[in-house]
């Protein structure tokens, strides 16, 4: 991992929501097609965190850089051209849309159509929709409109894709099938950060655990490793 360039770098990012801190003295170094687990207990800063690296919150104190570029003051859509894509825990597609045309949306910016629709059916192959194309959301199942959400965010081909809850609900097998589809993109190298709390997914899947409590960093390491420490332990268990 260590001869991999550095792709995000997070430095002292903080948020705070009138006098509540929801993050604080936060650090991340991501390298190129890195495989990253934020792990934590609810309310623990997470989904903040990921917030304000995709753009959705402003943070009020640090840095964010990705492949260079500083990230200050850029919206969601701007770092997502630089290349930095994201689900959401509630897939929220275009009602109106068909499947096919939810993933056109994000291309239509760069790409002619007909090239955007290449792209788009590319996409739901990959995720293993491009049967259902033609469909609208509302006829999927759960575990589709969460492979549809993934296929939106991965049309632009981003460096790196954020995955918040994308299994939240699904059952065991769907959940193995969501891996998969994140294995296989990282393989072909988009680095992919995961919050998870099925904690069966995010060890087997993550190179590397981040673990926040109370809005803080209180862990960062290998899976096995940072599972054993005893502020992890005391953090999902509490104290014994």
């Amino acid at each position: 991992m260590s001869g991999r360039e550095v792709l995000l770098r997070a430095e002292g990012v903080g948020k705070r929501f009138g006098g509540f801190v929801a993050l604080q003295d936060v650090d991340l170094e991501l390298r190129a097609g890195e495989r990253l687990g934020l792990i934590g207990p609810n309310g623990s800063g997470k989904s903040t965190f990921v917030n304000c690296l995709s753009g959705d919150f402003a943070a009020h104190d640090g840095r964010v850089v990705l492949a260079g570029q500083a990230l200050d003051g850029l919206k969601p859509h701007r770092r997502a051209r630089l290349g930095l894509a994201r689900t959401f825990q509630l897939p929220q597609p275009f009602a109106s849309l068909s499947v096919l045309e939810n993933v056109r949306v994000p291309l239509l910016f760069g790409d002619s159509p007909a090239e955007a629709t290449s792209r788009a059916m590319e996409c739901l192959e990959e995720v293993e929709l491009a049967g259902k194309a033609a469909r609208l959301p509302r006829e999927l199942t759960q575990v589709e409109q969460r492979r549809l959400e993934l296929a939106r965010a991965i049309a632009p081909r981003p460096r790196l894709l954020i995955a918040d809850e994308a299994m939240a609900g699904l059952s065991h097998a769907e959940v193995d099938q969501i891996l998969a589809l994140l294995r296989r993109l990282n393989a072909a190298g988009t680095a992919v950060i995961m919050i998870e709390h099925i904690m069966r997914a995010v060890t087997e899947f993550s190179e590397r655990l981040m673990v926040f409590v109370a809005g803080r960093k209180v862990a960062e390491g290998a899976p096995r490793v940072v599972l054993a420490l005893p502020e992890v332990e005391e953090a999902y268990l509490g104290r014994q």
